[in-house]
Parts: structure tokens; sequence; C-alpha cells
């Protein structure tokens, strides 16, 4: 029975390695959206204060 022990502990991580390489490696859709528009909106900014130094 012990050796039966030692046998699965292995198996066990090996199916753990593989669900989490799944997991890892799975295809996140996040875009980049909101940076681009929060960095427009910056730029925007910039260019106002920049203008009324003027």
């Amino acid at each position: 029975m012990a050796a039966l022990a030692w046998l699965l502990i292995p198996l066990f991580a090996a199916l753990g390695a593989g669900l989490w390489g799944t997991w890892a490696t799975r295809n996140r859709r996040t875009g980049d959206g909101p940076e681009l528009a929060g960095y427009a909106r910056f730029r925007a900014a910039m260019e106002k204060s920049r203008s009324d130094a003027l």
C-alpha cells in the first residue's frame, strides 16, 4: 500500500503541473483601450496647459 502511495504522488504532481500549465498559458483578452484613452487625455491636458502658458 505504501508503494502505491509513492506512485500516486508523482501522478498527482504531474496532473497539477499540467493544469497549472494550461491555466498559465491561457489566452488573455485584454486590450489597451483604457490605457491609450488615458494617455490621450493626458496629452490633451499637457497641450492645453502649454498653450495657456504662452
